[in-house]
């Protein structure tokens, strides 16, 4: 009984390490990194993209309150000239379930150019669309466009793959506490990925990111 006890006790040590250290480990890792405004990265030079990670979509094709946020801050960091690209990432694994059509189709609207808008569509989770950035757009700097919820992790595992990357928070508004409570298993998620260097499923064909975006449509 009093082994059963002890790993028990080692147990709960580590999953509260990775519930509640870990989160605060990946923001003191990266806050020197994360900017809340546009404004704010004046010091920084010129990225190659702005990286979107995908969100939900709504029944009706339009973009989800986080995920238009983020568009609509990406969008007003292209026009500032501080990234030379758009790189939009995103769930498309099914016919019926498309994270970055929609939001192709928002930033043509808001005159946008095509060339400078590539799609990935098998940036299944973050860390499948940054380590295709990397691998398969051939990014170097990349400054990712999220919530504060969000980016540190971002941030942390483009960093930990040797990106340049800096994070550009979106925050607009109040989110729905779910949001916040996902994080937690994404965070272990995140750690173990990048401690065993994982491979995403699908890679493919080099794009270069300063080629022509029309060629990920």
């Amino acid at each position: 009984m009093k082994k059963i006890m002890t790993k028990f006790l080692w147990f709960a040590t580590f999953a509260l390490f990775l519930i509640l250290i870990l989160p605060m480990f990946f923001y003191i890792q990266t806050k020197r990194y994360i900017y809340p405004d546009v404004a704010s990265l004046k010091d920084i030079r010129v990225t190659e993209t702005a990286v979107i990670p995908g969100a939900a979509i709504l029944r009706d094709n339009s973009l989800s309150p986080v995920l238009k946020d983020r568009v609509d801050r990406a969008i007003e960091l292209y026009n500032s000239h501080k990234v030379i690209k758009m790189l939009v990432t995103g769930n498309n694994s099914e016919v019926n379930y498309d994270e970055v059509g929609p939001v192709r189709k928002y930033l043509l609207n808001k005159d946008i150019p095509s060339e400078d808008i590539f799609l990935d569509h098998a940036g299944f989770d973050t860390y499948s669309g940054i380590y295709r950035a990397r691998s398969v757009f051939d990014v170097q700097s990349m400054v990712i466009v999220s919530q504060s919820f969000h980016l540190p992790r971002a941030v942390f595992i483009a960093r930990s793959l040797g990106i340049d990357a800096y994070g550009l928070s979106a925050d607009n508004g109040h989110y729905s506490f779910y949001n916040y409570l996902r994080e937690i298993p994404a965070d272990i998620k995140a750690l173990f990925n990048i401690l065993f260097d994982r491979i995403p499923k699908y890679l493919g064909p080099i794009i270069p990111i300063n080629g022509d975006g029309n060629k990920t449509i």
